[in-house]
This record gives structure tokens, C-alpha cells and sequence, in this order.
């Protein structure tokens, strides 16, 4: 049996709680309650638009089926099987209030050894009645990493639906902790689930009987992806595939040739790309370090991109993949927020839940040795909040852009401090960006 130590000041924070109001300086209103597991906190250092929105929030979970589309682990040179991906979504949406007397604003995750659960709680009732008024919103599909799982980065379904977006996280087949199979299984679908989903919440929205009907804009849609998530949001949008991307070694050869069907060069592939995708947000894109673009698949994106990256990621490789797909990005609004000394689990993961430091068995999974995580989900909330309203709702968040490019150069009498943080807490953070 193990035994789960707390810092004194975590163990009094639980059994007293906290005042909940900001203290002199800090940038957003503070959100915190002593729960275990909460995936909807904004600390008092984060930066403005990292608050909560004026929405209440719903949350429910729905599965989808793709039928008939290739199985890549049964296949093999001489036959090519086929099977439905059945997909697990988590939706998040602003929804009439519930009280707390009769909310379940609880869910249970699978956490990274595929065998302890973890309760997170959140803002979201569940089941809450959709906001059928003020709709509809737009939408924002959220994609997970190799493996991970539709929670992995619930704060984003908690913070944007809040300010009037359906958030959407996908369990991508194959691709989770309780099932992850070959690595090109995930290669292969993963643009494919995100364009199906996209399909599927306009077909929900679109039908009458739907608890969805009318809720959601889709045809103002994002994406933020991690890892993989991001790979596939890179394709989703326009990255065509490189010619030397079948030839790659992470399958066999009759895997890696179906992957010909996501290659810039082929007809269909760009005929799938969807122009109901406005934006998207790739958090540590796996692939480019590795040659899946080249630079005519990354000019081929015409819509506005964030990367955002920790500088020392080793499994993306910051300078040699993140970084230069940033700069291959041509033609297009295009941002880079780099976190300094993070690695590969910056901005993303939601915190290690209590279960897993109760075990001990995928803590690196969620953790960065130099960043908290709750400080990195705040600052990426901020941007994607300030990204997705000026691309998806065309609100004017130009300022929260027009950066120096290190936080802590920032002067605060001469009006060079980050936008939206305080001179003190805009520390560790590098941004780039270019407009068309």
C-alpha cells in the first residue's frame, strides 16, 4: 500500500479551503474550491481572458459511429479488413443553470495506466438544458494525444464553453489509454475522426429531435489538437502529407501506404478538406520533425493557425519540428507561443489527478518538471479564448496578439507589457507571430 504525502500548505488548502477573491496585481478572477481533481481552476496570476465566462455550462457524453472504414492492426498485404470506428465524445456547451443541490458536475477518467479512475469535477452540470436562446455557438473539436483519452484536456471543454463555444473532445479509437493499438492506425484516422465529427455535431444541430438542434454553428468550427491531436489538426486543415510520408517507418508497408489518401498530391484529400474549419490550435504538433509535411503541404493551409510548444520538447522536437512548422506556415495569420524550458506536456494536460499520485504510474504522462500545470492551461486558455473569438465569432482580439516577442522584456510605463497579464506574472513566455 502506498501513501500519498501532501505539502502542509496543499493538506490546509484542502481541509480550510481558500478565499476565492483576487489578491492586489493579479490579472483574472480566481476560481477555486478545495475539490480534488478540479479541471475548471483559473489562478489569481493568470492572465485575463484565462476568467470563466458568463455561461453556464452543460456537459454530456455521446458516441458516434464511422462505419466501414479500414481496420490498419487486421489488415494485411493481401487483404485490407474493414470495421466501424466507434468514437466517444464529450460535449460541452452553455446551458441553462442548475442548482447545486441536484447538479452532477462529476466524471470519471480513465487516467494514463488504462486500469485507475480518476473523479474530476468541473463547472458542468450534466445533462444541463442546451442554452437554446442565445445559440448558436461555434464549435471547437478537441483531439488528445498517443495514447490519452477525451478528458485529458477537459479545462478547455470547462473555459471555452463558458464563453459561448460547443466544445467537443474525442475518443479516438485506438488511440486511447484503454486501447491504443498500431501507431498507424492513429497516423491514418485521426484527420478522418475530426472531419467526421465535424459532419456529425452539423447533423445533430440540424435535426429537429436532436437535444443539440440548433446549438451549434458549424460552420464556424475549430480545432485545438495535442501531440497527435495536433498532427491530425495540421491535416485537417489543409496540411497535405508529404511524398515520403508512406515510406516512413511506423507500420508496415500496406499501413503506411494507406496513409497516400492524406498526401497533398491526392485529388480526394483535397477535396476533403473542409472550409467549415476556420482555425485551429496545434499544441506540440507530433510529425514534422519526422518529414509528414514538406513545404508545399504547409503552404496549402489557408486558414489561421497557433502552434504553441514547450522549447524543450523532445517527443515534437521544438527546434526541429515545431518551431519549423511554425515558419512554413506562409500566406495565412499565424502565432507561436513557446514556453520556456517545457516540454512535451505544455499547455495541454489537464494536472495529474490525486488517483495517479496515489500510484504513481503515469505522473510524467501529465507533468512538465519545470511548469505547473494549471499555470500553462491558464495562459493557453487566454489565447484560445482571444484566437477563437477574432476567427470564429470575429471579434476584434487583435491587441492580445500585437506582443513583444519575450514576456519579461515587457515594460509596464511604456506600454510593452503582454497584453492581459501583469508585468510580474508575464514570465517564461516567447511569442511570434505574422499576419497575411
Amino acid at each position: 500500500m502506498k501513501t500519498l504525502f501532501l505539502p502542509l500548505a496543499v493538506a490546509t488548502l484542502m481541509l480550510t479551503g481558500c478565499n476565492t477573491s483576487s489578491s492586489e496585481g493579479d490579472s483574472a478572477p480566481m476560481s477555486f474550491e478545495p475539490r480534488i481533481n478540479p479541471t475548471d481552476v483559473v489562478r489569481g496570476d493568470a492572465p485575463e481572458l484565462a476568467a470563466l465566462g458568463s455561461h453556464e455550462t452543460g456537459v454530456t457524453t455521446l458516441t458516434v459511429v464511422n462505419e466501414n472504414q479500414i481496420d490498419l492492426a487486421s489488415s494485411s498485404e493481401d487483404d485490407l479488413a474493414t470495421y466501424d470506428r466507434s468514437l466517444t465524445l464529450e460535449v460541452w456547451y452553455p446551458a441553462e443553470a442548475v442548482s447545486d443541490e441536484v447538479a452532477d458536475r462529476t466524471s470519471t477518467a480513465i487516467t494514463r495506466d488504462a486500469e485507475t479512475l480518476a473523479t474530476l469535477r468541473g463547472r458542468a452540470a450534466r445533462d444541463a438544458t442546451p442554452l437554446y436562446s442565445e445559440g448558436p455557438f461555434p464549435l471547437i473539436l478537441v483531439s488528445h494525444g498517443y495514447p490519452g483519452n477525451r478528458y485529458l484536456m477537459s479545462h478547455f471543454g470547462e473555459n471555452l464553453s463558458s464563453k459561448g463555444f460547443v466544445v467537443v473532445a474525442i475518443d479516438h479509437m485506438e488511440s486511447t489509454y484503454s486501447d491504443q493499438t498500431v501507431f498507424a492506425s492513429t497516423l491514418l484516422n485521426r484527420s478522418l475522426d475530426q472531419n467526421f465529427v465535424l459532419g456529425e455535431m452539423a447533423q445533430l444541430s440540424n435535426d429537429n429531435a436532436s437535444k443539440f438542434s440548433g446549438l451549434i454553428d458549424t460552420n464556424n468550427a475549430g480545432i485545438i489538437g495535442y501531440s497527435m491531436g495536433g498532427y491530425g489538426a495540421i491535416n485537417t486543415v489543409g496540411g497535405g502529407l508529404s511524398e515520403g510520408a508512406t515510406a516512413l517507418p511506423f507500420g508496415t508497408a500496406t499501413q503506411m501506404g494507406q496513409l497516400s489518401q492524406r498526401q497533398l498530391s491526392d485529388p480526394e484529400y483535397q477535396a476533403s478538406v473542409d472550409a467549415r474549419f476556420k482555425a485551429a490550435i496545434a499544441i506540440g504538433p507530433w510529425g514534422n520533425q519526422v518529414g509528414m509535411w514538406d513545404a508545399a503541404g504547409l503552404a496549402n493551409i489557408d486558414v489561421p493557425v497557433m502552434v504553441i510548444g514547450g522549447s524543450v520538447d523532445d517527443v515534437s522536437n521544438y527546434e526541429g519540428g515545431i518551431k519549423p512548422l511554425y515558419q512554413g506556415l506562409s500566406g495565412i495569420d499565424k502565432y507561436l507561443l513557446t514556453f520556456q524550458n517545457a516540454n512535451h506536456n505544455a499547455a495541454a494536460p489537464m494536472a495529474a489527478p490525486q488517483e495517479v499520485y496515489a500510484t504513481g504510474d503515469g505522473f510524467d504522462h501529465y507533468a512538465d518538471a519545470v511548469w505547473d500545470n494549471t499555470r500553462m492551461n491558464n495562459i493557453t486558455q487566454h489565447f484560445a479564448t482571444a484566437f477563437f473569438e477574432q476567427y470564429l465569432k470575429g471579434e476584434d482580439r487583435s491587441a492580445y496578439f500585437d506582443l513583444i516577442p519575450l514576456a519579461q522584456d515587457g515594460d509596464e510605463e511604456a506600454g510593452t507589457t503582454w497584453k492581459g497579464f501583469k508585468q510580474r506574472d508575464a514570465v517564461g513566455l516567447e511569442f511570434e507571430f505574422e499576419l497575411k
